[in-house]
């Protein structure tokens, strides 16, 4: 039953995002004051519901395996290079040829260095690719948060002096990374101490049901939250859209072309790709909302729709991307 129901989710995953996108944004319309009003408590509704959709995730995570992957450090590097000096300097490129207005520029900027999607974890397992790969990676690429984007805002201009709040990069370590890695440990060994491993495999699926609905979830909230912004700035959301959509088909070709290159096998690629081409939205609006224009934080707050539409576009095209992987030839 839980295999049957996994297929049928994964398989109508983007029609299911499209109808919880239009639910969100009709219900934060509707009721724009119940948003407004309840900003904190639909914060920890957000926070819960990532745990349990990565939580599922965890349990499928081997920690004795971990420590292996240093043993092969070339898709945790590359995820470094995707997220800290090509997603940049794409984004300086985009700045520069479509948007003209400084403070937007900073908020697109500000998005594009903070690497990492509450969600990259869940799509990765969806895609069956390596969780200790995409675990790791994780940690070490938030750990270089605090360092690089300081760096990379000053290139963009002098005058922006951007404090990075560490401790919510580390609660949203703690929150998305540690914690559910330790309870999925627990749960992982509790059920192969209880049951046989065919048990647990048959739970498998279930598991991976848990998270879809749960992004499911966020995506929904994402748009009830912000449906009168989105509703307001339309015109600048039609320019976002386009520059995302361009950022985002850019990134995921070089990623998968330079991953094929470096000879990663599709385990690994998905293990990096979602990390390093999504990129942690809620995280950019609360350092934009810390001392900046609120303009700042439109380009965070909208650039979740088409991160989410492109990202599960890639994974409904998982099984060309895993021949190409398998077979394909590079020269």
């Amino acid at each position: 039953m839980f295999l049957k129901l996994s297929n049928h989710l994964k398989k109508f995953l983007l029609l299911y995002s499209i109808l919880v996108i239009g639910i969100g944004w009709v219900l934060g319309l509707q009721f724009a004051d119940v948003a407004r009003t309840n900003k904190k408590i639909f914060s920890h509704i957000i926070t819960v519901i990532v745990f349990l959709m990565i939580y599922p995730m965890m349990i499928n995570l081997n920690l004795e395996k971990i420590l292996k992957i240093f043993k092969k450090p070339k898709p945790m590097v590359l995820s470094l290079i995707y997220n800290f000096i090509i997603s940049p300097v794409l984004s300086f490129l985009l700045i520069a040829l479509f948007i003209h207005n400084k403070l937007l520029a900073l908020g697109f900027l500000l998005v594009m260095i903070i690497p990492g999607s509450s969600m990259s974890l869940g799509y990765t397992g969806l895609a069956g690719g390596d969780m200790e790969v995409a675990t790791i990676s994780l940690g070490i690429n938030f750990l270089l948060i605090p360092i690089m984007l300081p760096l990379w805002l000053k290139a963009l201009g002098s005058t922006y002096n951007v404090p990075v709040p560490l401790a919510l990069l580390l609660k949203t370590i703690l929150i998305v990374l540690i914690i559910p890695m330790f309870v999925g440990d627990i749960t992982r060994r509790s059920i192969l101490k209880k049951y046989r491993r065919e048990k647990f495999l048959d739970l498998k699926p279930l598991f991976g049901c848990i998270t879809m609905v749960m992004m499911l979830l966020i995506v929904m909230l994402i748009f009830f939250l912000k449906a009168p912004i989105l509703l307001k700035k339309w015109q600048i959301m039609i320019k976002l859209a386009i520059v995302n959509t361009i950022f985002l088909i850019i990134m995921l070709a070089i990623i998968t072309i330079i991953d094929k290159v470096f000879k990663l096998s599709y385990e690994e690629h998905m293990g990096i790709t979602f990390l390093s081409s999504g990129k942690n939205n809620g995280t950019a609006i609360a350092i934009a909302t810390l001392g900046f224009s609120p303009l700042v934080a439109i380009p965070a707050a909208v650039l979740p729709i088409f991160q989410v539409i492109f990202l599960i576009l890639y994974l409904k095209m998982e099984n060309v991307i895993k021949n190409f992987f398998k077979n394909g030839v590079t020269r």
